[in-house]
């Protein structure tokens, strides 16, 4: 069951902006920011804006998905030379497509290597199952998640538990229970995926009542559904997650001119409700990330 608790908008509000993500291109619009300095410049804009982590995927002189860690490490550097925004990585890596033409995420050890990033990043997320994202296959069984778990732990790199489905949570509280994720758990809640739990508000209801007593967590709406559904996130007492990762629109028929833009309506609209807006501080804080 829900208590009032869960429905708190006391509580600060965190902002992570998607700048780039690992599947659509500037062929979905044009002001997706693909090159290191374009994400650099991206994320001052956003962290200026009110966001303060940048979830991170990067790509290559073509623009193309890529797990290249020297392309990582140039985006990285560039953003934190920039502003103090908090850098998370996304735990697919790169989307990649074989010679049948068949996608799917980086293969697992590409994924390992996420952690050799430097400068080392803030944050890192962790994927709860295996399922088709858009038809892409993404692949997170329980033995790679527990080798990822084990070696985040070891870089002491806080990660945030990605689900998509009902029985998504299941699977986090599995590794939770074996020891490999450290509580209060970390959440974030996927809805409108081609794959993954539909966008409606009985199911964010749904994955938050399921979520263990203490855990944090943020929704994140994609495409049509990122709106209805964060704004509703916003008033459960949850964190949010935007950026052109997620949506390329700002309206039906209007696409976005850049993440900030994105990153300042979230601000707008928190504010009206009474959510004071974390800054990046806030999230160290809450994340319990040291200098």
């Amino acid at each position: 069951m829900l208590t009032t608790a869960d429905f708190t908008r006391s509580r600060k509000l965190i902002i992570t902006v998607a700048i780039t993500g690992g599947q659509h291109g500037k062929e979905a619009n044009p002001n997706l920011p693909e090159q290191p300095d374009e994400q650099a410049q991206d994320a001052y804009d956003c962290y200026n804006a009110g966001a303060s982590i940048c979830h991170l995927h990067v790509r290559d002189k073509q623009g193309e998905p890529t797990a290249d860690l020297n392309v990582y490490r140039e985006a990285v550097y560039k953003i934190k030379a920039k502003c103090p925004i908090l850098v998370q990585i996304g735990n697919a890596g790169a989307t990649v497509t074989d010679e049948k033409g068949n996608r799917s995420c980086s293969p697992f050890e590409d994924r390992m290597k996420l952690f050799d990033i430097e400068p080392k990043p803030d944050l890192i997320t962790i994927n709860a199952g295996t399922f088709h994202i858009n038809d892409i296959f993404f692949p997170n069984p329980y033995e790679f998640n527990t080798r990822f778990a084990k070696k985040a732990n070891e870089s002491k790199i806080p990660m945030e538990c990605e689900t998509y489905d009902i029985g998504h949570v299941a699977n986090i509280l599995r590794l939770a229970d074996a020891g490999f994720l450290r509580k209060p758990l970390h959440f974030s809640l996927v809805l409108g995926s081609t794959g993954g739990i539909p966008a409606r508000h009985e199911d964010l209801l749904r994955l938050v009542s399921d979520l263990p007593e203490g855990s944090f967590w943020q929704v994140i709406g994609i495409g049509k559904a990122h709106l209805p559904i964060t704004i509703a996130g916003m008033c459960m007492g949850g964190n949010i997650r935007t950026g052109m990762e997620d949506t390329v629109y700002y309206r039906k028929g209007e696409k976005v001119r850049n993440n900030a833009q994105l990153v300042e309506r979230i601000v707008k609209i928190a504010r009206e409700l009474g959510r004071e807006i974390a800054t990046v501080e806030d999230a160290k804080a809450y994340w319990e990330i040291g200098d």
